[in-house]
């Protein structure tokens, strides 16, 4: 049954499509089945595999509405060795029409039933806010990874996802846990960068990742070419930070299985 990891943060420009584009082509490279959804209404995730999102036809948004199952909805992006279910502005309107139907906290979680099995890896690239989309997330997920730049609101934004997660899990998804921190973006030049470095490894020191994503002009660089950094250039210090991201997620997982039952 494939592991489903929410990669959020509510706050923008912290590196959640960038970590989501990448790690999921980082995983296939090692021969892992992975999914890649993009349930955010930008289409980020699905503009940086190498797909229009405005020819998109069918996507997550008639996913979530029941219209279509997830596997007529998949797309094999020319450029990346992983399934991606698309997004596009639709999923604006979607969110409205959910508010109003049944389960509709629960419509990604069990719409994912149908395909669990055959992936090891689902990974869902979140809207930077909490709304009904990010919810459908986190109700679907095992676990939460949250992609963060070392900078002065960062702490603070860090706690008040934390205590989200918190709630979710007292509520609607007992199972869920925090996969990881994940520091990105990162210059070592900048003191206060190492400040709020080692401040996260003092509060969370079983939670945050050894990879440190950095500053790259080629990671930046690859999502205006349609494809993952591994593919654009897989010399690049991007490229190799996230092939030791995946690598770190897997040992993590040999070593301590997550639990399979808990959706």
């Amino acid at each position: 049954m494939g592991k489903i990891i929410a990669v959020t943060n509510q706050k923008g420009g912290v590196g959640k499509t960038t970590t989501c584009i990448n790690l999921a082509a980082s995983l296939s490279a090692t021969k892992r089945r992975v999914l890649l959804i993009d349930i955010d209404p930008q289409g980020n995730a699905t503009m940086g595999s190498g797909v229009e999102k405005h020819q998109v036809i069918r996507s997550t948004c008639n996913v979530l509405l029941g219209e279509n199952t997830i596997s007529e909805c998949l797309i094999r992006p020319v450029n990346a060795d992983y399934d991606l279910l698309p997004s596009n502005s639709d999923l604006t309107a979607a969110e409205v029409t959910l508010v109003e139907m049944q389960q509709r906290e629960s419509r990604l979680r069990n719409a994912l039933d149908e395909v669990r099995d055959s992936y090891d890896y689902i990974l869902v690239d979140c809207p930077p806010s909490l709304n009904m989309l990010t919810l459908n997330a986190l109700v679907a997920a095992h676990s939460v990874m949250i992609p963060m730049q070392c900078e002065y609101y960062a702490l603070e934004g860090l706690s008040a996802l934390l205590n989200t997660v918190e709630k979710i899990k007292s509520t609607v998804n007992p199972g869920l846990q925090v996969e990881g921190l994940l520091r990105t973006m990162f210059d070592p030049r900048n003191n206060l960068a190492n400040d709020v470095s080692g401040q996260l490894l003092v509060h969370f020191p079983n939670k945050v990742y050894r990879t440190i994503i950095p500053r790259n002009v080629r990671l930046a660089e690859a999502p205006s070419h349609g494809m993952p950094v591994i593919k654009y250039d897989r010399a690049s210090r991007g490229a190799l930070a996230y092939l030791a991201l995946a690598g770190e997620l897997l040992r993590r997982d040999e070593s301590t299985p997550y639990a399979s039952t808990v959706n």
